[in-house]
C-alpha cells in the first residue's frame, strides 16, 4: 500500500499507456465501486484534496496511488494531474462516473489504434435516481480520455471545465454511467459551489453585473434546456432540471458578482 504523497511529485518514475486519473474529496461512498470497474488501466491514480472520510483508506486498498493537492478549482487540479502522471494517455473518470466493460474495451481499442488526440465520451445521467433522457444531459459527451502532451484545460474556466486539445478528437460509442446526485439537497448544494467559481470566473475576465443579465440570462438557459434540447420530454423532471439550471447557471454567478 502506498502512501498519499503531494502532487507536485511524478506520479511513477516508469511510463504507462494508459492511467485513469480520478479527482476526490470525501468521496468514500463511491470511490470503491468506481474503482472496482477499473482493471482496463495500468494504472489508477487517485488525486485527492485531503479527503476525512475514509477515501483514501480505501483507493490504497483497491491499489489506487493516492497524491494529495489541496483543491483551489477543477481545472487547475486537471493540469496538475495532466503535470504529475507518468502515463501516454489520461483517462479522467469522476467517483460518482462507472465505465461498463464495454467502454473500457472500446478505450484500449482506439488508444491502440487511431490519431486522435482526445475522444469524448457519452453518458447517462442519474440524478435522484431518476435516468435524464433530455435537456442536454444526453449524450452529454465529456472530453475525458486525453493523450498527455496534447491536452491542457483552459485556466479561464475553472469550473465546467473546458480542454484545449492540440490535434483532432474522435467520439466514443459506448456509455459512461454518472450518479451525478443521489438527492435534491446535493443537486442544490453542488450548484451553489459551482456557481460561486463561476462568478469568480466572471470577476476575473472583468464581466460586470448589468440588470438585464438577471433576467437574461436565466431566461435563454431555461430556453436552452426546456425548448431547444427538449428537456419537456423528461416531464415533470426536465422542467425542475431547466427551472434550477436557468437560476444557478444564469442568475446567482452574477449575483456573486453584485455582491462582490
Amino acid at each position: 500500500m502506498e502512501d498519499a504523497t503531494d502532487m507536485g511529485n511524478t506520479a511513477d518514475a516508469s511510463s504507462a499507456q494508459l492511467a485513469v486519473v480520478i479527482l476526490t474529496k470525501n468521496e468514500a461512498r463511491h470511490i470503491g465501486d468506481c474503482l472496482a470497474l477499473l482493471g482496463f488501466a495500468d494504472r489508477i491514480v487517485v488525486s485527492d484534496s485531503h479527503s476525512t472520510d475514509g477515501t483514501i483508506e480505501i483507493a490504497q486498498q483497491a491499489g489506487a496511488q493516492v497524491l494529495q493537492r489541496p483543491f483551489d478549482n477543477f481545472a487547475s487540479q486537471r493540469n496538475a494531474a495532466l503535470d504529475a502522471v507518468d502515463a501516454e494517455w489520461i483517462f479522467f473518470v469522476d467517483a460518482d462516473e462507472r465505465i461498463p466493460p464495454e467502454l473500457a474495451a472500446e478505450v484500449r481499442a482506439v488508444i491502440a489504434e487511431r490519431p486522435e488526440v482526445g475522444w469524448w465520451v457519452p453518458r447517462h445521467n442519474y440524478i435522484a435516481g431518476q435516468r435524464v433522457r433530455f435537456g442536454g444531459f444526453y449524450p452529454d459527451y465529456q472530453l475525458r480520455l486525453l493523450r498527455r502532451g496534447r491536452a491542457r484545460y483552459d485556466p479561464a474556466r475553472p469550473v465546467h471545465e473546458v480542454v484545449m486539445l492540440d490535434g483532432p478528437a474522435g467520439h466514443l460509442q459506448n456509455v459512461m454511467i454518472h450518479y451525478n446526485y443521489d438527492t435534491w439537497a446535493q443537486f442544490h448544494a453542488k450548484q451553489r459551489r459551482y456557481a460561486r467559481l463561476e462568478g469568480q470566473a466572471l470577476r476575473q475576465r472583468g464581466i460586470k453585473p448589468w440588470p438585464h443579465k438577471f433576467i437574461r440570462y436565466p431566461w435563454r438557459e431555461f430556453w436552452r434546456r426546456y425548448v431547444t434540447l427538449q428537456g419537456y420530454r423528461d416531464g415533470w423532471l426536465g422542467l425542475k432540471l431547466a427551472v434550477f439550471l436557468g437560476y444557478y447557471y444564469g442568475f446567482v454567478p452574477h449575483w456573486h458578482l453584485l455582491k462582490g
